[in-house]
């Protein structure tokens, strides 16, 4: 095919008249739908809307009709129906274009009376903001005070009536409430006035009469140094006379810088001591300048800064402490006693003492006491009265049941809690105990049932206590030294009877002791025949147990004693085992309980003159005395032949009474004969 063959399409020139021609045309149509829109009614297009889908959907179906059938007249009538199909269609174009428009000039019309909303919203809240603005200064000037309603002026009654009617003006001020209080205010100037005058003048008396203080200061101060020397000229009369007042003044000095309870306790021992007692001597101990410092307010200088910044720039990255040493930093803090403290020297006639040193735990708020023993002479090395004079357990239970071994203060609970303390006593070897008896004698009480946040150093507690706690402290020592130097001869066998104690046995006593020895309190719960006075209570962990053996031929007697701290105004307590043909005790044998009875309980007829220091060598020789009627009243075999074991040699009047069959076992002094009770 050649080129001139080829149709050419004709070229259209569109020119820039012609586009914006067309442009126009197309808006004027846009603007004619808008201005048709204004004139139909939204309802009518809606009804046109579902008719014409109605009949859209009736000519699809005629024509799906048509084609089902295949007839050769049905494409004319098909071509119809297409070109209605289309009419409707452009109508449907035509209703949503409407649609469009309608929901554009809704979305316009929204818009509008939002931002007219909005508008009035912004002008509201400036509206508001001025209204707030306004009361905020309707409040300030509301709230205004003046300076003259600081000032505390006089009522208006006393200022009519004292103040002069050139400054009342009664007459001006009666109405006028501003006037008033001008007048009122010129009325208080003028008094102001008359005081500055009349302070002054004190000022000036103030000046002449510091003056003659320190002119009597210095005359006094001239005194100082002549008095002492007449002190100092005065102590060998002071010793001559045993009437230390230099010593003593010393000491009162160093009180002023005890704590509260020490101070207490220093006080009330040191009047005892002079009013009742010269044999209680009663000073103080430890670091002065130390306690000094514990008043002293922390000074902070300049220098002092400069110097810890020198060492820190100095100084090279440590280690930061562990969680272990902080709590045994805090522990420390806890337990730290304060640097004086209080001792009293109690003496005996026999020349030995307890001395006693009185610490006060300053965080914990408690007193607390280290013990040490001295004697007169050396005492003879006996083993079981090894704990008699232990400075942990030589006042255990000085008052029944103060064992020392507990804090006596609830609060020291939550202290102990926050630095992981679980128990005072692992510190007590450390501190010292902190017996009630202690604390009384501090003047310091614990209650228990309405714990108090400050316990305050009570004058009239302590001296309550003192003069009963320094007799039993006295008591306490002259008691285990008696009992250490009678153990010692226990040990060797020998029961010590004094001659006023004589008189309560027979002049004979064929038992002898064989064995003394000390036991634990363990070893004591195992012994079968102690079982019942474990089960009664009567054994506690801080009383002292011994077990001793008394034997006369094939006889032993087996026993064990429970020595009470408060020997011997409490009693000892022994339980018996007799070892012959079998094994006897107060379980199976009444006898053996009679004989318990006649120690235990009939313990007063042994205690001798007072204070009753020779009971358990007495309740020993009376054993002794016991066993020897319990062996030569005993019924003899006759079927065996030659002499008895043990030969009668006690007088009895009865050898056995009752269904029981007891023996006797009471010994008449000076008859000397043995009855029943």
């Amino acid at each position: 095919m050649s080129s001139d063959s080829k149709k050419r399409k004709p070229k259209v020139i569109r020119s820039e008249e012609g586009k914006r021609n067309r442009h126009e045309e197309q808006e004027g149509r846009y603007y004619s739908e808008e201005a048709e829109l204004d004139l139909r009614d939204p309802k009518e297009d809606y009804q046109l809307y579902k008719e014409t889908c109605e009949e859209l959907q009736r000519l699809m179906a005629e024509i799906q009709d048509l084609k089902s059938k295949g007839s050769k007249d049905a494409s004319a009538e098909i071509e119809e129906r297409r070109i209605q199909s289309c009419v409707h269609f452009m109508t449907l174009k035509k209703l949503n274009r409407l649609a469009h428009i309608r929901l554009k000039k809704a979305r316009d019309q929204t818009h509008e009376a939002k931002q007219k909303v909005d508008a009035y919203h912004l002008q509201l809240q400036n509206l508001l903001y001025e209204v707030m603005h306004l009361q905020k200064e309707i409040t300030k000037c509301l709230e205004f005070k003046s300076k003259h309603e600081e000032i505390d002026l006089v009522s208006v009654e006393e200022f009519y009536r004292e103040a002069p009617s050139a400054i009342s003006k009664p007459d001006i001020t009666s109405a006028d409430a501003h006037q008033q209080t001008l007048a009122r205010l010129d009325w208080e100037l003028e008094q102001r006035k008359r005081l500055a005058e009349k302070y002054k003048e004190s000022l000036a008396s103030k000046e002449k009469i510091l003056k003659e203080i320190e002119v009597k200061k210095e005359y006094l101060n001239s005194l100082q140094p002549q008095l002492h020397n007449i002190m100092q000229a005065s102590l060998p009369v002071q010793e001559y006379l045993s009437m230390p007042f230099d010593c003593m003044h010393k000491q009162y000095e160093i009180a002023r810088h005890l704590p509260a309870p020490l101070y207490v306790l220093f006080v009330q021992a040191s009047a005892y001591s002079q009013a009742c007692d010269k044999k209680l001597l009663v000073s103080i101990e430890g670091n002065v300048d130390e306690a000094k410092a514990l008043f002293k307010p922390p000074e902070d200088s300049q220098d002092d800064e400069s110097d810890s910044d020198a060492e820190e720039e100095q100084t090279t990255k440590r280690r930061r402490p562990t969680l272990g040493v902080q709590l045994d930093d805090k522990r420390k803090e806890m337990l730290k006693k304060h640097p004086l403290s209080v001792s009293l020297v109690v003496k005996c006639k026999d020349g030995s003492s307890l001395n006693l040193a009185f610490y006060f735990l300053m965080n914990l708020n408690i007193l607390t006491v280290k013990i040490k023993v001295t004697t007169a002479s050396e005492l003879s090395s006996a083993i079981s009265a090894g704990d008699l004079l232990n400075p942990d357990s030589v006042l255990n239970c000085l008052y029944p049941g103060d064992d020392g071994k507990k804090t006596p203060n609830p609060a020291n609970r939550y202290q102990f809690d926050k630095v992981g303390i679980l128990d005072l006593s692992d510190y007590i070897s450390e501190l010292g105990h902190p017996y009630l008896w202690v604390q009384a004698m501090g003047g310091l009480h614990f209650p228990t049932d309405h714990p108090q946040p400050a316990v305050v150093a009570d004058n009239t507690l302590s001296a309550s206590h003192m003069e009963k706690t320094i007799h039993l402290l006295r008591s306490r020592l002259q008691s285990r030294l008696s009992l250490h130097k009678q153990f010692s001869s226990l040990e060797h066998g020998v029961i010590p009877i004094s001659g006023d104690c004589q008189n309560l046995f027979p002049a004979k006593v064929v038992s002898r002791l064989t064995k003394w020895n000390m036991i634990t309190y363990e070893d004591y719960v195992m012994l079968p025949f102690t079982k019942d006075v474990v089960e009664a209570g009567l054994a506690l962990d801080t009383h002292l147990y011994y077990s001793f053996m008394i034997e006369r031929g094939t006889a032993k007697l087996q026993g064990t004693v429970i020595l009470n701290p408060g020997y011997c105004s409490v009693p000892p307590l022994f339980s018996l085992c007799l070892n012959w043909k079998g094994e006897r005790s107060s379980r199976n044998d009444e006898n053996i309980r009679v004989m318990e009875s006649e120690i235990n309980v009939y313990y007063k007829e042994l205690c001798g003159p007072a204070p009753g220091f020779q009971l358990l060598t007495n309740q020993l020789q009376r054993l002794c005395m016991l066993l020897d009627v319990y062996l030569e009243t005993e019924c003899h075999d006759n079927s065996v032949e030659g002499p008895h074991e043990f030969p009668p040699e006690k007088i009895c009047l009865r050898l056995v009474r009752g269904p029981s069959r007891t023996k006797p076992f009471k010994y008449n002094y000076p008859q000397g004969f043995f009855s029943h009770r």
